[in-house]
């Protein structure tokens, strides 16, 4: 069978100067101002892979020391890692977040403080150590979640009310389901805001090739309707799949790094949340998924959503990291392991062959992509170059391979040197 790589095009300019954009939005908060000298502040680090986060945070880091303020680093991502400290002192380091990379002493716990309760009766907690702390400054990525929708979702409130409720505060805002979700982290980070010592929150928007867009500080006064803001602005830079009818879509590697759900539902199409109906675009018939990153440190969170799998990604699972994602989350749907075979040969042919025995393999739709944050340099079918001429998609033809395979592995993996990534 023969595949195109192809480089899709996407909008959002990209912030070069990394270190002058964050000293910028610092500067600005009058919170840090009000810092006494010598006052800890907790600066929080989750489990996703950011692009440029090591120097987001770092220069966060120097900036406070100049200010002869006492930082730290505390990781901040809910029941990841295995919901254990030193579980969650390795996903950090998984993504390159170290004391030595970041220039500051990291402090882990599971351990959570309650500051109240909200108005609706969820309890509000907050990690420790940035109880203890004289200021708090939340960084983290804004855009879509994988699980619901809202003015708030994967950002900056998200990682106030789960990342530092840790696993015991996001056990309670999931346990009501996906549709309360945006509601509780509202009410709950809301609550925290006015009752801990957030001084500032980073606001980090990455453009469709996945480069740093926007950084922007974000004041507690002005805290969700800044954010809403930031996610309709990363809605808008959020690439996608090129068609929305497939037939078969391989998956690379999936995993944590990439999306908090392994492969995110809102590129692949499936949610797999009991009670809550599936997109109807994309349509994907099939979907297998090969390998699970070694960063995602052996949590398969996300599994479920694919049909199909191989024994490498499944001897790879860390059972009782993922089961603890899933539990937390209620989505247990989402860690079920699909039909599994010896290798990505077999893997993909059965694929192809449940799509039915009619079925003609050089009219098959597919595409085959490194993971579901890279959607630049993908592998497509030539039924997909058809319809993107069709609908005159921005692209470019980068080269021209076969659907081939070497001892029952991918010959031409995205990732390989022999592919040109531009």
């Amino acid at each position: 069978m023969k595949l195109y790589q192809i480089r899709q095009k996407f909008s959002g300019e990209e912030i070069t100067n990394i270190k002058k954009s964050v000293r910028e939005e610092l500067q600005n908060s009058e919170s840090i101002k009000q810092l006494e000298k010598g006052s800890k502040v907790a600066v929080t680090a989750g489990s996703r892979g950011i692009e440029n986060i090591v120097k987001i945070l770092r220069e966060t880091i120097t900036y406070l020391k100049e200010k002869e303020l006492k930082p730290f680093i505390i990781p901040a991502m809910g029941s990841h890692g295995g919901a254990t400290k030193e579980g969650q002192l390795e996903v950090l380091q998984h993504i390159g977040i170290t004391e030595e990379s970041v220039g500051a002493p990291i402090y882990s716990s599971m351990d959570v403080m309650k500051l109240g309760t909200t108005g609706d009766g969820l309890p509000v907690y907050i990690d420790k150590y940035a109880a203890q702390a004289d200021g708090i400054i939340v960084v983290n990525r804004i855009k879509v979640h994988t699980a619901f929708k809202g003015k708030v979702e994967s950002g900056l409130s998200k990682m106030i009310t789960i990342g530092l409720g840790k696993q015991k505060g996001a056990s309670f805002v999931h346990s009501q389901g996906a549709d309360k979700m945006e509601h509780n982290i509202l009410q709950v980070s809301n609550y925290a805001l006015k009752h801990s010592k957030i001084c500032i929150g980073l606001a980090i928007v990455e453009n469709g090739y996945e480069q740093t867009s926007i950084i922007k500080g974000v004041d507690p006064e002005n805290w969700h309707e800044e954010e809403t803001k930031l996610l309709k602005k990363s809605k808008e830079l959020m690439p996608a799949l090129p068609i929305e009818d497939i037939d078969l879509l391989i998956v690379e590697e999936m995993g944590k790094c990439y999306s908090g759900t392994g492969m995110d539902p809102n590129i692949i199409g499936r949610w797999r949340i009991e009670g809550v109906p599936e997109p109807k675009v994309p349509n994907i018939k099939k979907i297998a998924v090969l390998d699970l990153a070694e960063k995602s440190h052996g949590n398969a969170q996300g599994i479920g959503l694919a049909d199909f799998t191989t024994e490498k990604l499944v001897k790879k699972i860390d059972r009782k990291s993922t089961y603890m994602n899933a539990v937390t989350s209620t989505y247990l749907q989402r860690a079920m392991i699909p039909l599994t075979y010896e290798g990505e040969q077999e893997t993909i042919e059965s694929a192809l062959k449940s799509l039915g025995p009619g079925i003609e393999i050089n009219k098959v739709s597919l595409i085959q992509i490194a993971n579901t944050l890279d959607l630049t340099n993908i592998f497509v079918s030539q039924v997909v170059i058809d319809k993107l001429n069709n609908k005159n998609a921005d692209y470019e033809i980068v080269k021209e391979i076969e659907l081939d395979y070497v001892n029952n592995e991918l010959k031409y993996r995205l990732s390989n040197a022999n592919i040109i990534n531009h």
